[in-house]
């Protein structure tokens, strides 16, 4: 391979091709020229136009060079009126738990409609490092993911791993896998913390012993250790509950964890996990009773459910612009809470009767917004575990309020700095007061005004400032987006083919 740029581009070539599925051959008839010349682009031994190598990225659907190669901002001009409809896209964080989980599998496994989010794509490039085959099938996001016969984990890709905050949930898949093996984890998550230990007291009783030293766990499993009594949860959390049922998953004995949760991406882990032949009882309770195989080597399907995050964000955007959409295929038992609390604001819409996801078990609807005069609720706004207002969910009311007519308390009693960025909607003119690093106090209505915004590091509060740039008046720019695309798949283009003005560009 020459070295220099010219090697560097064809590395980059290379990887997206593969990434896509596509041999030389397939680019080549793709460009209209020949695998030999392909073969010469890949090994950096040809010279490239700026219009080959912007043919090559359309081809790819990969941009291999990147104007000024900086972070993508929006310009975003309002006020927006949006109308039409739109499709909530399949749930992220079962995408991200489903690809963890498919290394339990020994067989094919297909998972339809995936999210195709950075955060995914980090993943893949994990899970292709350790030797996993994974291969997008079409442009509805089908994913097929093969694994090896063994995981190469010594030659991780730890890079993508530190980009992820899921490859703490390889820790259940992968001790039935090896004996000991090392993961990377992203800075500032240290054991002890109240990020990990619920993950580590959930694994234990598998015989799993991790210990953290240099950015690395370190883990170790004894074979002799298996659960002796139920796994209680000290935290019932959603990755810590996934954790701890994939673990069970190839334990052939009965496991039962208490104090789980039973949010949308656990339900969505635990139909899967039934279609790899699992058993599992009590789905949708904080019970979950596990009887385990031994192997489970089986060509699955599997269509995760549509995301109520993306769901709320959508509906958000029509109460803040006061525009009339209809917002399909809405999983409307994981917004039941955040619904009637609207209702109670005066918020008014229309539903059609329910009926299945893909999954054939969440429950859908399709919503149809009305313009509508909100005013703040009697109460303050917090969020509970499932069935109570999602925790995810709690920011999008930030924008709400700053809407609605009154005072409105929010209460973000579970992260420990996430209220403070709701802060910045105050650039935009609401008036958001910082009581605690847990609550604000939102007065409204406001009337928005156009400025420009640097990202904010926690992905909701991001969208929501995105969402008030909507019914802001003027133009405004929201800097370094990347955050926005780690769990979003394509937001800004989406609101443009509902009538909003947003534009990515970069600074050259």
């Amino acid at each position: 391979m020459s070295e220099g740029y010219k090697g560097r581009i064809g590395n980059l070539i290379r990887d997206a091709r593969k990434h896509r599925g596509l041999t030389q051959h397939q680019l080549a008839e793709l460009l209209a020229t020949s695998q030999s010349a392909i073969n010469r682009i890949e090994k950096g031994n040809q010279n490239l136009s700026l219009e080959m190598l912007a043919r090559i990225g359309a081809a790819l659907d990969s941009e291999i060079v990147a104007l000024g190669a900086g972070p993508t901002h929006l310009r975003v001009s309002g006020p927006t009126t949006l109308s039409g409809e739109i499709d909530v896209k399949t749930s992220k964080n079962a995408g991200v738990a489903l690809l963890c989980a498919s290394l339990l599998n020994s067989g094919r496994t297909t998972l339809r409609k995936v999210a195709r989010i950075e955060e995914v794509n980090r993943l893949l490039e994990v899970l292709g490092s350790m030797g996993v085959q994974t291969k997008w099938l079409n442009t509805d996001n089908d994913l097929e993911i093969i694994p090896p016969k063994k995981l190469d984990l010594d030659r991780i890709d730890e890079d993508a791993a530190r980009r992820t905050r899921s490859v703490i949930m390889f820790l259940g898949p992968l001790l039935h896998r090896q004996e000991t093996f090392d993961l990377p984890y992203a800075g500032g998550c240290n054991l002890g913390t109240r990020t990990v230990e619920p993950h580590m007291s959930a694994l234990r009783p598998f015989g799993l012993e991790v210990k953290a030293t240099d950015g690395m766990y370190h883990a170790s499993v004894n074979r002799a250790v298996v659960p002796q009594r139920p796994i209680v949860l000290t935290e019932r959390g959603d990755t810590v509950t996934e954790n701890a049922l994939m673990a069970a998953a190839l334990h052939p004995g009965t496991t039962v964890i208490r104090n789980a949760s039973s949010n949308y991406m656990v339900q969505d882990l635990c139909f899967f996990l039934r279609k790899l032949g699992v058993k599992i009882d009590g789905v949708g309770t904080t019970t979950l009773t596990v009887t385990g195989r031994e192997t489970i080597d089986v060509d699955v399907d599997y269509a995760p459910s549509e995301d109520p995050i993306e769901a709320m964000s959508l509906l958000a955007a029509a109460i803040v612009t006061k525009s009339e959409i209809t917002i399909r295929r809405v999983p409307i038992e994981f917004l039941e809470i955040e619904l009637a609390l609207l209702e109670e604001m005066g918020f008014q819409y229309d539903r059609t009767e329910e009926y299945d996801a893909l999954n054939g078990c969440t429950r859908l609807v399709d919503l149809t917004t009305k313009p509508s005069t909100l005013r703040a609720p009697l109460d303050k706004i917090h969020p509970m575990p499932f069935p109570g207002l999602n925790i995810d969910n709690l920011p999008f009311f930030a924008v709400i309020a700053a809407v609605a007519e009154g005072q409105t308390l929010l209460h973000d009693w579970v992260y420990e700095n996430r209220a403070i960025y709701l802060v910045e909607l105050n650039k935009l003119g609401a008036q958001v007061k910082l009581l605690d690093p847990h609550r604000v106090m939102i007065e409204g209505p406001t009337s928005l005004s156009g400025t420009e915004i640097v990202c904010p590091p926690a992905l909701r509060p991001a969208v929501v400032i995105l969402l008030a740039m909507l019914a802001a008046k003027g133009t405004s720019v929201l800097r370094s987006t990347y955050v926005i695309h780690r769990g979003y798949e394509e937001l800004a283009e989406r609101l443009n083919l509902l009538g909003a003005n947003i534009e990515p560009f970069r600074d050259i």
